[in-house]
């Protein structure tokens, strides 16, 4: 690798390691502010996840504004499909069974839990099952198109996003305002070394915006997923593996703004521009999650679990699976991505995500009462 690789990849692992540190610390549970929103009516996790949206929708606009964002809209947000909400439904449930999503259960990992292991390895086996049937998916998801070339609002309602995003970003800081003067944004008796919700939601905008001017795209992990899946299959199957069009699909090329030669890649079990862009992310979520519960002394994994319980995290984390790659992408990927910048498809995962995540809680209650 030529020295233009290795600066992106520190870069990038230095902030995981940062989101990890932050996400831990403050447990800025993406899962949990639409959980505890629509069980308990709780606003002080949603709050604040609105408030991380607001500030990473106002940090891009201005970047944009600048001229530092190119290409705009950001590339890999394809045109609006219904299968964008039904991916959601599917991510929506699988992040409540699991009790995080696919960032969550990386600094819950690094934190000690064995069971956010039992979901990441779910992640790995739901991202091999989407593989078998990925060809049939993409023709459902043309048949279901909604627009054959606009990626975002402003564009299927033909403006300039300068005005619409200007409008989204005044109603998020309303409702942000608003919780934070009724105190619904934190939790009374907050404990030793912990970070309040909004700090940790207005650096995840931060270090939103740092990765785009890193690489050109918002922060994304699934995929990265699917690749680990794919080399894991490979040693056992490696004819099949060859067969699968989800991992030998033609690669797709990309210039990153820090990168001195053009890169690409794919959902394959080998190392190129997806792997330069997610990995040394997860690894540093992971690594700065274990590196806050050390320095607390809560660094401790926990073996003896329910099967029961361990059952369904892994169960969690392959329904998951299979919502971010239907949809494509995560709730990482769209809500700090492409929900700022007014992403159609983003904007249909979210409508997606809320009934999803309510069913999934309505389901745990029955499983676990």
């Amino acid at each position: 690798m030529d020295l233009s690789v290795w600066i992106v990849a520190i870069s990038l692992l230095a902030v995981g390691l940062i989101a990890g540190f932050f996400m831990h610390r403050s447990d800025f549970c993406f899962v949990g502010a639409f959980r505890d929103l629509l069980l308990f009516r709780s606003f002080h996790r949603f709050g604040s996840l609105i408030l991380a949206i607001t500030v990473a929708a106002t940090l891009i606009e201005m970047a944009r504004l600048l001229g530092w964002l190119q290409p705009y809209p950001f590339s890999w947000y394809g045109t609006p499909s219904m299968v964008n909400v039904f991916g959601g439904f599917l991510f929506g449930i699988g992040m409540v069974f699991a009790g995080g999503c696919v960032v969550g259960v990386l600094y819950k990992f690094g934190g000690g839990s064995v069971l956010a292991g039992a979901a990441i390895v779910g992640l790995l086996v739901g991202s091999g099952i989407y593989a078998e049937f990925h060809p049939a998916w993409i023709q459902v998801a043309k048949a279901l198109r909604l627009h054959d070339h606009a990626t975002t609002l402003p564009q299927l309602i033909d403006i300039g996003p300068f005005w619409p995003i200007i409008l989204f970003i005044g109603l998020g800081g309303y409702v942000s305002l608003y919780l934070r003067r009724q105190g619904k944004q934190e939790l009374m008796g907050q404990p030793d070394g912990y970070i309040p919700l909004w700090i940790s939601a207005v650096v995840l905008a931060f270090l939103g915006l740092a990765t785009i001017m890193i690489t050109g795209l918002p922060m994304g992990v699934t995929t990265t997923y699917a690749k680990t899946a794919a080399w894991i299959e490979t040693l056992a199957f490696p004819e099949h593996v060859a067969g699968l069009t989800f991992f030998n699909a033609k690669a797709v090329s990309l210039s990153l703004p820090t990168l001195t030669r053009e890169m690409s890649g794919n959902a394959g079990a080998q190392w190129d521009v997806v792997a330069l862009l997610q990995a040394p992310l997860i690894v540093g979520i992971v690594g700065g999650a274990m590196l806050s519960a050390a320095l607390l002394g809560e660094l401790k994994f926990f073996w003896k679990l329910p099967l029961r319980q361990v059952v369904m995290v892994f169960c969690g984390g392959v329904i998951m699976a299979l919502g971010s790659r239907m949809t494509p992408g995560c709730n990482l990927w769209h809500l700090l991505g492409g929900v700022p910048i007014l992403a159609a498809q983003s904007l249909l995962f979210v409508l997606g995500l809320f009934p999803g995540t309510w069913l999934g809680g309505i389901m745990l209650k029955r499983i676990l009462i």
